[in-house]
């Protein structure tokens, strides 16, 4: 015989969020192995001592930590999920008979309390010690890299910059930007300006149509895929070197101390390697080199250096001499003369112009340094491990449903960055905190 059920409503119920989570749930095994009380110790001083009490900012930290964990991008729905999900209302102590906090909470404490204190940074940080301290993270071979993404921004919302002021009259956030000019300027020397979102720039990779956006650049532990150190730039190729740097220094203060940095030819700079170097680092970088790009014309390696005369001599013997330093170069030229030049044989294999000119990068030695490391084992290995922190990307794309910020401007995007960055570990320290230990018995065999 058929059952029905006929919809019926108590007027009481025995009734335990903590009963209804699974042991093994993410958000439990957050909640018992990471401690974010500290929030609040930190934010006290921003809360004044008199008036209603404020919602508790761990709560509020813990509602965007679900969205960054669960890829809801949207804070006015994550809010909706949160009234609906029994295991978010328990892991942000928000029971049935506490109210949801209204979205525009988050955009009051982010402009304020948030923003002062860098708190997104220090909990980033506090769960990256974390790591270390566990084990998880023993950060000596890193590897570095950025990813574009999409800033909440058209290209038809650019001006030219001298329009900015009458463009201010009307867009909120062009004339912001306009009173922070004379403080910080991220993106100075761009013609055009969004009146959207300023800090953003259109860029492209892969040959695909320019869009606005940032890139994330993330430095990680290559064994454990942690994401050590974060830093959002305005989506120009000359700043990743410069993230890789702050990025480098950072990590140095929380005890990280590289002894190997990974990354592609897009780090391959002169300048770059030398710093490492000058750090300690080995740089497992292609070298930026173009020696070889000469259009079918005797290469640099076909060039002779003499040191005593500070002379390079070409295959036919003639000496090509020094003429001085190029500082927007950063290099040393040194070239032939017309005579010299004119009745040699090889000179259609050498030059069509009429005399050789010969660039010489002023850290040629470090070039040469970093050069010699390719092919050995460490070079090889670190290579394949910086495969991983595509995986990162992906995931950070994918998962957390970061493809395109949802906020404006460079500290607001950096705030979304962090917290993504601090979500991708809590997953992987969770993880590694939960894996059976191997016993005394099992080591020694």
């Amino acid at each position: 015989m058929m059952g029905q059920h006929e919809r019926t409503e108590s007027l009481f119920y025995y009734f335990r969020l903590e009963d209804q989570i699974p042991e093994d749930h993410l958000l439990r095994l957050i909640d018992q192995y990471v401690d974010l009380s500290f929030v609040r110790e930190r934010l006290k001083p921003f809360y004044s001592s008199s008036g209603r009490p404020s919602i508790d900012p761990e709560v509020l930290l813990r509602l965007l930590l679900i969205g960054y964990l669960y890829g809801i991008t949207s804070e006015r729905r994550l809010l909706e999920e949160v009234k609906m999900h029994l295991a978010y209302r328990w892991f942000t102590r928000l029971d049935f008979g506490a109210e949801i906090p209204d979205h525009s909470t988050f955009s009051k404490n982010r402009h304020g309390r948030f923003r002062q204190s860098a708190i997104f940074r220090e909990v980033f940080e506090e769960i990256v010690c974390r790591c270390l301290k566990e084990g998880l993270v023993e950060g000596k071979n890193l590897a570095v890299d950025g990813t574009m993404i999409k800033a909440d921004a058209s290209r038809e919302s650019r001006v030219p910059r001298d329009q900015l002021k009458a463009a201010a009259q009307v867009a909120k956030t062009a004339a912001e930007y306009l009173t922070e000019l004379e403080q910080d300027n991220p993106v100075s020397g761009s013609e055009m300006v969004s009146t959207t979102d300023p800090d953003a720039i259109p860029a492209t990779k892969g040959g695909r149509t320019a869009a606005m956006a940032y890139y994330d650049n993330y430095l990680i532990d290559t064994a454990s895929r942690v994401i050590v150190e974060v830093e959002a730039t305005p989506a120009r190729f000359s700043q990743e070197t410069i993230a890789a740097r702050r990025m480098v220094e950072r990590v140095e203060k929380l005890g990280i101390r590289a002894e190997e940095l990974a990354a592609d030819k897009a780090y391959g700079s002169g300048e770059f390697l030398a710093w490492l170097l000058a750090r300690g680092v080995q740089p497992h970088i292609p070298v930026i080199d173009r020696r070889h790009q000469t259009d079918g014309h005797f290469t640099h390696d076909q060039f002779r250096y003499e040191p005593a005369e500070n002379a390079y001599y070409c295959p036919e013997g003639k000496m090509l001499s020094f003429k001085g330093r190029r500082r927007d170069s950063h290099g040393y030229l040194y070239r032939s003369t017309e005579a010299q030049c004119a009745n040699c044989p090889q000179k259609k294999r050498c030059t069509s112009g009429p005399y050789r000119r010969l660039f010489v990068h002023e850290q040629e030695s470090v070039r040469q340094t970093v050069r010699a490391l390719r092919g050995t084992p460490a070079y090889e290995r670190s290579h394949r491990a910086r495969y991983k922190i595509e995986a990162l990307f992906a995931e950070l794309k994918q998962r957390v449903g970061l493809g395109r910020v949802r906020l404006r401007r460079l500290w607001n995007v950096g705030e979304q960055f962090l917290l993504a960055a601090t979500a991708q570990n809590l997953k992987r320290l969770v993880r590694f905190l939960t894996q059976p230990r191997p016993t005394l018995r099992a080591q020694l065999g």
